[in-house]
């Protein structure tokens, strides 16, 4: 087994059960294009090969993409692209392969360590959706941010990153992985988790807006949430404009449902109280 890259954020998973989960969980059909990112050696790839009309793997690391082409090199319904996903225009690259073209579903073990980015390019940001949303997003990922993306209002783990991925998409939380189902191991626990990605049922009139009111409202979780957003409309008519919308003045962010903060950022949008947001 090649040695992994720290720079690459690389550790191999061996746990046969937790690769299982990650493909059911993809409920892959004998018509669906895959898109992997981050290959590796190679072992989920091959259950996607076995199971999905074709497979766009997606390797940074040079050195495993030999490896991954004399595994994998055979089969018709699989192709590699060496790069990095967060830069790669992957519809473009994918133009001269008829048969690849427009992958509907992600499986993946992403590196940790760009989570944030690769959750954006996937899905779009509340301003910005994906304009060609995908059909499901199953991820293997630290168990930490797994929560915080699948949390509900009034939990610890939920915040400005459950509200962003919520806006867009329903998430699951599938199961744990632990860190001793990878070679080398991390050094903190893994989750998989699903992402359905849909239409937005109640949008925000001012998407930007909102983006906005979600960074102020989390930048001091233990503060109430009016106190986050004092400086940029003053107290007493935000507190009659969370009366009015049925929040309670003294909540924090958290414990806001996402309907009621795009009910809020709508308020703010049209109310002549948001003049100072910027």
């Amino acid at each position: 087994m090649p040695k992994a890259r720290k720079q690459f954020g690389q550790h191999w998973l061996k746990s046969e059960k937790a690769l299982n989960k990650i493909v059911s969980s993809a409920e892959l059909t004998e018509n669906d294009r895959v898109l992997e990112i981050g290959a590796g050696t190679g072992i989920l790839t091959r259950q996607l090969i076995a199971q999905a009309q074709a497979v766009v793997a997606v390797e940074i690391d040079r050195d495993l993409c030999p490896i991954l082409v004399q595994k994998f090199g055979k089969f018709e319904n699989f192709l590699l692209l060496q790069g990095d996903f967060l830069t790669l225009e992957i519809d473009p690259l994918l133009e001269p392969f008829p048969p690849f073209q427009s992958p509907r579903k992600v499986v993946a073990n992403i590196p940790y360590n760009i989570t944030g980015p690769i959750l954006e390019k996937l899905l779009g940001t509340i301003a910005a959706p994906n304009p060609n949303p995908f059909e499901s997003i199953v991820l293997l990922l630290q168990k930490e941010v797994a929560l915080r993306i699948c949390a509900n209002s009034n939990s610890s783990h939920y915040g400005a990153l459950s509200i962003r991925v919520q806006y867009l998409a329903d998430a699951e939380f599938i199961c744990d992985v632990s860190a001793k189902a990878f070679s080398p191991p991390p050094k903190v626990d893994s989750a998989v988790i699903r992402l359905r990605p849909r239409a937005i049922e109640h949008p925000a009139t001012d998407p930007k807006k909102l983006e906005t009111l979600i960074k102020l409202g989390f930048s001091s979780r233990r503060k109430m949430l009016r106190n986050n957003l004092k400086s940029v409309v003053e107290l007493e008519p935000l507190n009659a404009l969370l009366q009015s919308l049925e929040i309670n003045p003294q909540a924090r962010a958290e414990d806001l449902s996402i309907r009621q903060w795009i009910d809020l950022s709508n308020a703010f949008s049209l109310d002549k109280l948001a003049h100072n947001i910027p």
